[in-house]
């Protein structure tokens, strides 16, 4: 029988509650740009492999905006991000010069 997690307690003095509310809604607004960082990733990755020069192009410059402003934010380490942009950025460079 697999073990239930403990049932978390709720905090007592109003600061702890108003604190339960405030990562709550950190919390959405994290995975909601994280979920697109990856979706933006996976976008240009996947015009670079069907061999989509224009569509990786227009992906590669909207995912840029993404990558900058999660970094900034810090969600992800903005060396990822510069790695993943880097990354990206050879893939669509190889379409561009491929024939």
């Amino acid at each position: 029988m697999a073990s239930a997690k403990p049932k978390k307690k709720n905090p007592r003095l109003a600061s702890g509650r108003k604190r339960v509310r405030q990562d709550l809604v950190i919390n959405a607004a994290n995975t909601s740009l994280r979920s697109k960082y990856r979706t933006a990733v996976k976008n240009v990755e996947k015009a670079a492999a069907v061999g989509d020069k224009t569509k990786a192009a227009e992906a590669f410059a909207k995912a840029q905006s993404v990558l900058d402003t999660v970094a900034d934010k810090g969600i992800f380490h903005k060396n990822k991000a510069a790695r993943d942009k880097s990354r990206l950025a050879a893939k669509v460079k190889a379409l561009a010069l491929a024939k």
